[in-house]
């Protein structure tokens, strides 16, 4: 059986792609990670690694064994979770990593509706984008994560970086939570909020307040016939909104975004021919035999059926 220290020492190897780098991650010393990759390499039997320069390259033992080593170490840390929710009943500590959008609206839904169930379960909320999200996940930084997907309806329509795309790790679980539109913001008195839906043609002489990832919506501008005059750029939801309030610009927002600020002077329209969004939980297996996370969970799940949008 191989030791759980010399796995996690791989596990980092592999992450990090130099034993200095795993070193500094692991708080050893080089020669210490240099000496349990060998106890490990000897204990398998065959090279883990070839060196690569300054770096180092996994070998295809080395690929096989860093997958399972993921796998062991979140059963480790699972076990780990479960035992001390054992010697404190109804309390425990779980940390979960969420995208913006769902950090205004559904998570906190899910958390005020936990607190009242759960009084002395600790939960811990890290705000970051899908892909850190799942890195973190594999890393075990969170027990579950809130992301989404975009169902594609065309090559520019695919993600930011179509040449890289997030990938999901296929030992992952991921539940489904709810799906939600894109939409434009405008102001309330604007010609096009008269109709149920808005379309990128009929907005080609509007200004807009974009957020920084904007690179389907140019896309899809340009699909549409015009390049959009960017007026200001912001990240923060509450912003756009105050930006189209006062008439920057248009904005565009997923609905769990549209639905977390109410302005009288701003309406939402769903924007016709953009897929909709997928909202899910993703988490190792195991941990749904972690009481804390398995009661976040059931949580969120509550909350997303409960979530009503404010778009028509």
């Amino acid at each position: 059986m191989y030791d759980p220290r010399q796995l996690q020492v791989l596990a980092e190897v592999a992450r990090t792609g130099t034993y200095t780098a795993a070193a500094e991650a692991l708080g050893y010393t080089q020669p210490a990670i240099s000496y349990q990759m060998r106890m490990l390499e000897r204990a398998v039997g065959t090279p883990l690694v070839t060196r690569r320069g300054r770096g180092i390259r996994l070998t295809p033992a080395g690929h096989a064994l860093a997958r399972h080593a993921a796998t062991v170490l979140s059963a480790l840390r699972g076990a780990e979770e479960e035992l001390s929710l054992l010697a404190s009943p109804g309390g425990g500590r779980v940390r979960l990593a969420a995208m913006q959008s769902s950090c205004v609206t559904l998570v906190p839904r899910a958390l005020g509706a936990l607190r009242r169930t759960h009084p002395e379960l600790e939960v811990t909320v890290t705000q970051a984008e899908c892909r850190v999200s799942h890195g973190l996940l594999l890393e075990g930084e969170v027990e579950l994560a809130v992301m989404c997907d975009v169902e594609a309806m065309a090559p520019t329509a695919a993600e930011e970086d179509p040449s890289d795309p997030l990938l999901i790790d296929p030992r992952l679980r991921r539940v489904p939570l709810l799906t939600d539109r894109r939409c434009v913001l405008l102001p309330a008195d604007h010609p096009a909020a008269a109709g149920p839906t808005v379309s990128l043609a009929d907005l080609a002489d509007e200004r807009w307040v974009l957020e920084s990832g904007r690179s389907r919506f140019l896309a899809a501008c340009r699909e549409a016939g015009f390049i959009p005059r960017v007026a200001a750029t912001a990240d923060d939801q509450l912003t756009l909104h105050r930006l189209v309030a006062h008439r920057i610009g248009l904005a565009v927002l997923n609905e769990l975004g549209v639905s977390a600020h109410a302005d009288p002077r701003v309406v939402a329209r769903p924007l016709s021919g953009w897929p909709v969004r997928h909202v899910f939980a993703l988490l190792w297996p195991d941990a749904l035999a972690i009481p804390a996370a398995s009661a976040l969970l059931t949580t969120l799940r509550e909350a997303a059926r409960r979530t009503v949008t404010a778009v028509p």
